[in-house]
């Protein structure tokens, strides 16, 4: 039955993501920044749905000027904050290529950084400064790499250094995905280690039911932090929401 139940849900995935991207091309290019970060928000909705993944948000999301870091557990994670509240995540420049999902990640308007450049680092620094100074809210994932969400990574400063230059707070969010039955985390959804993207998606889609869940911390400002010092304390704060 978790076969049959999952080959189910991936054919309705490919077909609401196929319709995603079809109104990203036709109508994103007439719709305003508001109108089109909305929509984003309602397709990531109804995809978790599809997915048999509820969401709960605790706690609020700050409007733009903003930039939120929240930790890093699954290729889920994207999904589970546009559907939570939109925002303009800096991306992976792969993701750019795969089909479908670069497409959908694109009109998303998410940043793309080489994240082996240190170089290309500093120009997404200097096009998130300008974002957050025209008024966005972007979303980064300072661990750099998926975990399982129980220990969190090192958090990496390189990005943090938007908000201290465009002098504009930074939310921390936790993100965790639970087995609504049990209250206990899931693994289902990880991305780590030898996990192939189409292993973990299988397995997501095998899964009864889960819950994502995204807690908002308080914002804060750098206050004189350099962006080292400042990202060793949002982590230390994502960590407290994860409690």
């Amino acid at each position: 039955m978790q076969g049959l139940r999952a080959l189910w849900r991936l054919v309705r995935v490919i077909a609401w993501a196929a319709r995603g991207w079809w109104r990203a091309q036709r109508d994103f290019p007439r719709l305003d920044a508001q109108s089109q970060a909305r929509a984003v928000e309602q397709w990531a909705r109804r995809m978790l749905a599809i997915m048999g993944v509820e969401v709960c948000i605790e706690g609020v999301p700050a409007q733009g000027p903003v930039l939120m870091a929240a930790n890093h557990i699954s290729w889920l994670d994207i999904l589970v904050m546009h559907a939570a509240c939109h925002c303009r995540f800096v991306a992976k420049s792969e993701i750019r290529h795969w089909p479908l999902v670069g497409a959908l990640t694109t009109a998303g308007q998410s940043l793309y950084i080489e994240r082996a450049s240190s170089r290309d680092a500093m120009r997404v620094v200097h096009r998130m400064r300008d974002a957050l100074l025209a008024g966005d809210v972007l979303g980064v994932f300072p661990e750099g790499s998926t975990g399982t969400g129980e220990v969190l990574l090192p958090f990496h400063g390189n990005l943090l250094q938007a908000a201290i230059s465009a002098d504009v707070p930074l939310q921390p969010v936790a993100l965790r995905f639970i087995d609504p039955l049990s209250g206990a985390p899931s693994l289902a959804p990880c991305y780590v280690a030898d996990d192939t993207l189409v292993g973990s998606i299988w397995r997501t889609l095998r899964a009864p039911a889960l819950r994502a869940c995204v807690r908002y911390g308080q914002p804060q400002r750098a206050q004189g932090r350099g962006r080292r010092q400042w990202a060793e304390d949002v982590r230390a704060s994502v960590q407290d929401l994860l409690k």
